[in-house]
């Protein structure tokens, strides 16, 4: 059989590799695995409560968890083979979004996680006169449990209305509707055919390093976003099984339990990944430490391709072999995406034997533009282009896309849907960037982002930023100048990294976070780092001024999107002061 619609999948790996671990996740201490066997019988039992239930085609369910689960799965499947519309909702989102997502998607049931899910979106169940029922994944007082919905379904006797409704299913309709983060404005509904995702998961299939039935992903990025959905479904339709990750907190305890071959990931946790490295190299002190510098040094200088030096061999053998431990022992390769990572810790990882392969993507894209692998690999890319689409970079140098994995567009937004369009049918990402002479395509910044100084000069912010975020001492950093004499930035300072720097130099910097912002010994410091990636920038791009900020930057604080990326203009207003600081206004 072939894949068509993301509810062939389960069906398809039945029939090439019948697993009894399709998917796992973790209870009570103990990691529950599901059969794709299991799994077929339970979506079918769940379709049919559903369709009992009184859900028809076309109809939409949202779904909200606060970690990956199999029960996430379950309804996705469920209510897929259907024709019921899956709408995946971030669970840290405020309960003012939540109602504009489930209204906006017309959500006719919301299924969540747990307690805390089901009161914030109880809470706002009278704004939404649309949502019949909640559902809890977890046994929460007062609320509806998804067994009892489960239930219904135990008959099998309008199975055949399953089968005859996922028969009319054609590829060409709609899948889900993921709304976006939104850094500026309301969230948009992005609707992702059956076939937008399906051809992002055969276009995938060829950058999988050493396929093997065998093996197993660890997953612990959030199933709402369609990264980690869209990586479910290319490794599931390979023969590859999912673990779920309880947490972040115990990341590190289920790596060595599930020791996998490969895991997703975003900038941010390569860099945590780094620093817990780091901290455990240097902390003992003494040859150790020594031994351990002289190894980032060796990774720092590898080129990759080439043959391992002397140096290197040993490197590996005495340092980077306890990396490789630390993270399972098995890993065949990370895949990075949502924002650029760092260049030099590519290059370590590489170094090290934990090659990362960075990617790039929208959600309007299902998400996956390009991605590097490992035959065609450049550090500093995003790697070729999946076989199936087109990428086009405009006079503008912005980066556009045609193919089949492209969204119909924003759900109820057809003006929004008119203009990231080109008269020709490419999608305008946002983004800039450039395809080199071998087809790599390197990201330079965002459209939207790139500012222009008093002086006439365009400053692309996030490339400054990307690299000022390597340094240990800088959290989060946001680069500014839009209109004004030279860029400046506000700088949230690595407050743990700086306790302990400022401990082992003997250096009083208070222990409140406004005392180590306050503090002009770690300002000084700060600004020698900013100083050194000044050296790699034109002299109008130059940051030339930093201001510290007091308040660790979050999605809770509002500076961040779900996906960690800079609230741009909610950080200014959160700071102004520190803002008119930087221009000499206070």
């Amino acid at each position: 059989m072939e894949v068509k619609r993301i509810f062939d999948i389960p069906y398809y790996s039945k029939e090439h590799f019948e697993k009894d671990d399709f998917i796992c996740d973790k209870r009570n201490g103990k990691w529950e695995k599901i059969s794709t066997d299991d799994y077929i019988k339970i979506t079918n039992q769940l379709s049919r409560a559903l369709l009992k239930y009184g859900l028809k085609k076309g109809d939409k369910i949202a779904i909200t968890s606060s970690n990956n689960r199999v029960e996430w799965c379950f309804f996705d499947q469920a209510a897929l083979q259907i024709g019921v519309v899956t709408v995946p909702v971030y669970p840290s989102i405020s309960a003012e979004d939540c109602v504009y997502n489930l209204e906006n998607s017309d959500s006719k049931i919301c299924i969540v996680s747990d307690a805390k899910l089901y009161d914030k979106i109880n809470s706002v169940k009278n704004q939404l006169p649309d949502l019949q029922e909640i559902f809890t994944f977890d046994k929460v007082d007062n609320a509806k449990n998804w067994k009892e919905l489960f239930d219904l379904g135990k008959e099998n006797d309008n199975q055949q209305e399953v089968d005859s409704v996922k028969d009319s299913i054609s590829e060409d309709d709609l899948a889900s509707i993921i709304y976006t983060s939104g850094t500026t404005g309301k969230p948009k509904g992005v609707m992702l055919t059956h076939k937008n995702i399906v051809s992002d998961v055969i276009g995938c299939e060829d950058r999988i390093p050493h396929k093997d039935s065998k093996n197993r992903a660890l997953s612990f990025l959030p199933l709402c976003h369609v990264y980690e959905r869209m990586i479910l479904y290319l490794f599931t339709t390979n023969g590859i099984s999912m673990y779920f990750a309880e947490s972040n907190e115990k990341l590190s305890e289920n790596l060595k339990e599930v020791k996998p071959q490969y895991m997703t990931v975003v900038p941010r946790m390569v860099e945590k990944v780094y620093d817990a490295i780091y901290k455990r190299g240097t902390e003992s002190g003494g040859i150790k430490a020594k031994i351990f510098l002289w190894s980032l040094k060796v990774a720092e200088n590898y080129k990759l391709g080439s043959s391992k030096s002397l140096a290197h061999i040993i490197a590996d053998k005495i340092v980077f072999s306890k990396w490789r431990e630390g993270l399972g022992g098995n890993l065949i390769t990370l895949v990075s995406g949502s924002a650029a990572l760092s260049k030099r810790l590519n290059t370590m990882f590489h170094a090290a034997g934990i090659p990362i392969l960075e990617g790039y993507g929208l959600t309007e894209t299902s998400p996956v533009i390009a991605v590097n692998s490992f035959e065609f690999t450049k550090i500093g890319s995003v790697g070729r282009p999946i076989k199936n689409i087109d990428v086009k970079i405009q006079e503008d140098g912005e980066i556009t896309v045609k193919g089949p994995t492209v969204t119909q567009g924003y759900y109820k937004d057809e003006e929004q849907t008119k203009q990231v369009f080109t008269e020709d049918g490419y999608f305008k990402t946002g983004d800039i960037g450039i395809l080199d002479e071998d087809n790599f395509l390197f990201i330079t910044d965002r459209k939207k982002e790139m500012f222009k100084t008093s002086g006439g000069k365009y400053v692309a912010p996030q490339v400054i930023e990307n690299l000022a975020k390597a340094s240990q001492f800088i959290e989060q950093i946001m680069v500014v100048g839009d209109g004004e004499k030279m860029p400046t930035a506000l700088v949230q300072p690595d407050f743990e990294f700086a306790k302990s720097w400022a401990s082992k130099n003997n250096i009083n910097i208070g222990t409140s976070l406004e005392d180590i912002a306050n503090s002009k010994e770690l300002k000084s410091e700060i600004e020698k780092e900013i100083e050194k990636i000044n050296q790699h920038l034109g002299k109008w791009e130059q940051v030339k001024k930093i201001e510290l900020t007091p308040e660790i930057w979050t999605e809770d604080n509002g500076l961040l999107t779900p996906t960690l990326k800079l609230k741009r203009k909610a950080v200014k207003e959160h700071f102004i002061k520190l803002y008119e600081k930087l221009y000499d206004r206070n």
